[in-house]
């Protein structure tokens, strides 16, 4: 019996799964730099251009997910106005000031940012202004394709070399990792399920770190469960007037 595509893909990113769980320390450490911010009132801010925008999404405004999260998200360097426009986009430097037009980060907060490349210009900038504002990094890229190409920033970096966590999605050079006979371009990509896995199991990890210091972190429940409309509201009260997109 011929194996079925969507088994052979359900291998590979159970592989790939299995290997980005094993940076045991990288998560550990990203964990504690969020538990760290958030016990000192600090807020997690979190980006990511074209497809990795995504997982800017995934931690905000999430049932399970803390409320002291700030999504730096343009419709330019999204994908639901114009997709193409945003591949041009996220190469173009000078959007650092733009996406933080509404906010000011501080040594007490983290950035999350996504990029599977890590090359294009956007999300290394962004890098780069945090760290100067004192800021802690938390990178998720793909290692391997990141080191197989160019940086598109002036500065020649990429975006791994700015983090003070990196962690790697283990995905292919072109994110796509099935090849299928009679089809030249492989199909299949591991960013968004590995990343996400990724970024919810540092979220679960500082959850966990926090309680143990006796800290109760804000956290959204669903707003879809019938308690979870009266759970959130006391935080949508507090927490609007500071978060933007709330």
């Amino acid at each position: 019996m011929v194996a079925l595509a969507y088994k052979k893909y359900q291998q590979l990113l159970t592989e790939k799964m299995n290997l980005a769980f094993q940076q045991e320390d990288e998560i550990t450490q990203a964990a504690t730099l969020l538990s760290a911010s958030l016990s000192t009132g600090g807020w997690i801010y979190a980006c990511g251009t074209g497809h990795s925008h995504l997982l800017a999404e995934e931690i905000f405004y999430r049932a399970g997910g803390f409320a002291r999260v700030r999504p730096l998200l343009l419709p330019q360097l999204m994908l639901h106005e114009s997709a193409t426009g945003s591949t041009d986009e996220e190469r173009k430097e000078g959007y650092a000031p733009i996406l933080f037009q509404d906010y000011v980060i501080t040594k007490n907060d983290v950035l999350l940012i996504s990029s599977n490349s890590g090359r294009n210009a956007v999300p290394i900038e962004l890098a780069s202004y945090a760290r100067e504002q004192g800021a802690k990094v938390i990178v998720i890229t793909n290692l391997a394709h990141s080191k197989s190409v160019t940086s598109r920033h002036a500065s020649g970096l990429k975006l791994y070399q700015l983090g003070d966590v990196v962690l790697d999605n283990f995905g292919e050079i072109g994110d796509a990792a099935l090849s299928l006979d009679g089809l030249t371009t492989p199909v299949g990509p591991t960013s968004t399920s590995i990343g996400t896995a990724l970024l919810q199991a540092i979220c679960v990890e500082a959850t966990a770190q926090l309680l143990a210091q006796g800290i109760t972190p804000e956290v959204f429940a669903s707003s879809n469960s019938d308690q979870g409309a009266s759970h959130n509201e006391a935080l949508l009260q507090a927490y609007k007037p500071l978060v933007k997109m709330l």
